[in-house]
């Protein structure tokens, strides 16, 4: 009974370790932003020169803008964006008037990190019930009396999203925030904790 109590501990931590692939390192708000303000059509925007990756991110963006009640409009919707084609600044002016839109959450990649640690070998150390019996102890440490040497990859992907006020001509900062995923392993698993993570905060923080 003891051993299964320490394993599904164990699955529980393993379970929250892996619930936390993508954290916020870094937000700051705007102090002149009127907290509570409301705003109407918030445009998802992603800046990437791949079309499908960027589409599928300003879909996931909008669609938990809209969870929280904002009426949120994926960029891909509105805008004619050919791959690895930068957009018009005047084009992009003339939509966002057109389409009513107050707000922009725009996100873009920061940087890509890979690092590589060498792990030694040593001697494995076995839970403390494992040593109560002899014949418990002997089948668990007899095997794995010494763990190989491995290289260890990791993988840190960096994020930077903006929440813009369109109010002003040039559209006022209203809140930043940084955000690292580490070792994605799945592009629409990553993104969904990215953008779930960012709304969440900037809803926290009372600027959406």
């Amino acid at each position: 009974m003891r051993k299964i109590t320490i394993f599904m501990l164990l699955l529980s931590l393993l379970g929250a370790a892996l619930g936390k692939s993508t954290k916020l390192v870094m937000s700051w708000k705007n102090p002149a932003f009127v907290a509570g303000k409301k705003f109407n059509r918030v445009l998802a925007l992603g800046l990437s020169d791949k079309t499908a990756v960027r589409a599928d991110f300003e879909d996931a963006l909008a669609a938990q803008l809209t969870q929280i009640g904002a009426t949120a409009i994926a960029g891909n919707t509105i805008l004619l964006r050919p791959e690895s084609t930068q957009l018009d600044l005047n084009y992009l002016k003339t939509q966002i008037r057109e389409n009513k839109i107050d707000a922009v959450v725009v996100s873009r990649l920061i940087k890509v990190e890979n690092k590589v640690t060498y792990i030694p070998g040593g001697p494995s150390i076995s839970p403390f019930p494992y040593y109560t019996t002899f014949y418990g102890y002997y089948q668990v440490v007899y095997p794995v009396v010494y763990s190989p040497d491995y290289l260890r990859e990791e993988k840190k992907v960096r994020i930077e999203t903006n929440l813009y006020s369109t109010s002003s001509p040039d559209g006022d900062l209203v809140w930043t925030g940084v955000t690292d995923t580490f070792n994605p392993s799945n592009v629409d698993k990553s993104i969904k904790a990215l953008v779930k993570l960012v709304v969440k905060e900037m809803q926290s923080e009372g600027v959406l």
